[in-house]
This record gives C-alpha cells, sequence and structure tokens, in this order.
C-alpha cells in the first residue's frame, strides 16, 4: 500500500490532531500525515460516542485507485 502513498504537505486538513490507540485510553498513536488523496474502503460498526467516533475500530478492506476523493461523500457528524 506504501507505493499509493505520499507525505503530506503543509496545509493538511489533520495537521495538529491526535489519535487515540485504543477505546478507554489515554495513549495516543505517532502518526505520518499522508497526502489526502487514496480512497479506501473500511468496515466500521454503527455505534459512536457522544463526540461522534465509532466505538469499534474501522477495518481496512482495499484500496481503491480507480476514484478519487472528489468521487466520494464527506462523512457528516452526528
Amino acid at each position: 500500500m506504501g507505493g499509493f502513498l505520499a507525505p503530506a504537505q503543509r496545509g493538511h486538513p489533520w495537521t495538529g490532531w491526535s489519535f487515540s490507540a485504543g477505546w478507554g485510553t489515554r495513549e495516543t498513536l505517532n502518526v505520518t500525515l499522508v497526502r489526502p488523496e487514496l480512497v479506501v474502503e473500511v468496515g466500521v460498526d454503527v455505534p459512536r460516542d457522544a463526540s461522534g467516533r465509532w466505538r469499534h475500530p474501522a477495518r481496512w478492506h482495499r484500496a481503491r485507485p480507480d476514484l478519487s476523493p472528489a468521487d466520494v461523500p464527506h462523512l457528516t457528524p452526528l
């Protein structure tokens, strides 16, 4: 999958965000931001917490290099 990814440039939409290492933990993940150009399929469960996060991990299915981000509707908060 690394062949589809490129390092992020200035102004990445998630600059400054932190990501939890797991449900109920205060540990955060170290992340490397990449250009938001690759569409992937993920599977998620319906339940969300009060802040709109999924209660269970998202599961990666496959890369979709045949799609661009413009082809996919944006997620909307609850």
